[in-house]
C-alpha cells in the first residue's frame, strides 16, 4: 500500500443507533461525516430487525467506502468501545487465530461485517479514537474538561481542546444523521 502524497488526514466520525434494540421488530440508523480539507459529506441509512452494534459497524464501513482512494491516514472517531476498542486492541487478529471464535469458543457476532471493515481499514492508515456520545456542548466549562480529560486518558494527549470540542461536536452530528436513518424507516 503506497500512503497518498498528501498527507492531510481524512476525519471519519460514525455512529449506530437501534431504536428497540433487543425486540423482535426494531429499526436502526447508522450515520457518518467525513471531513477532508475543507470538505465534508454527510452519509446516513437506515436498517430493520439489527442491532446496534451492526448499526456502529455499518457506519464506519460506509464511511471507508466512501473514500476514493487507498493510503489515506484516516482518523476516526466513535461512541462505540465494541469497534475502537476492537481496532485499537486487535481483538479480530484473535477472532481470526480461531476460527472467528471468541475465547469462549462462540462464533463472533457480526462476522460479515468485522470482515468488511478490515477488508477496508487495511487499505488506509486507520487511527481508532474513544469519543463520549451524545456530550452536551453547551454543558459548561467544568463539564466539557471532564470530558476531554476522559478522552485524552483514552487516547492519549495529543488533541488539542479545541480539535476534541469539534471532533464532539461531529460525533453529535453523526448521531443525528443515524438518528435520520431510522426516521426514514418510520
Amino acid at each position: 500500500m503506497t500512503t497518498h502524497e498528501n498527507k492531510l488526514p481524512v476525519h471519519i466520525y460514525a455512529d449506530g443507533a437501534c431504536s428497540g434494540n433487543q425486540h423482535d421488530k426494531n429499526i436502526g440508523g447508522w450515520g457518518a461525516v467525513l471531513e477532508y480539507g475543507g470538505y465534508m459529506k454527510e452519509l446516513h441509512g437506515g436498517e430493520r430487525n439489527t442491532t446496534n452494534n451492526r448499526m456502529e459497524l455499518t457506519a464506519l464501513i460506509s464511511a471507508l467506502e466512501a473514500l476514493t482512494m487507498d493510503g489515506l491516514i484516516v482518523n476516526i472517531y466513535s461512541d462505540s468501545s465494541y469497534v475502537v476498542n476492537c481496532m485499537k486492541r486487535k481483538w479480530y487478529a484473535k477472532w481470526q487465530q480461531n476460527g472467528w471464535r471468541t475465547s469462549a469458543k462462540a462464533p463472533v457476532e457480526n462476522r460479515d461485517l468485522w470482515e468488511r471493515l478490515l477488508a477496508l481499514a487495511g487499505k488506509h492508515i486507520c487511527h481508532y479514537f474513544l469519543i463520549k456520545g451524545h456530550l452536551n456542548l453547551s454543558a459548561g466549562d467544568a463539564t466539557l474538561r471532564k470530558a476531554y480529560d476522559r478522552f485524552t486518558s483514552n487516547n492519549g494527549a495529543g488533541t488539542s481542546y479545541e480539535t476534541f470540542l469539534h471532533s464532539a461536536e461531529m460525533n453529535n452530528r453523526a448521531d443525528k444523521l443515524a438518528n435520520d436513518g431510522i426516521d426514514g424507516l418510520r
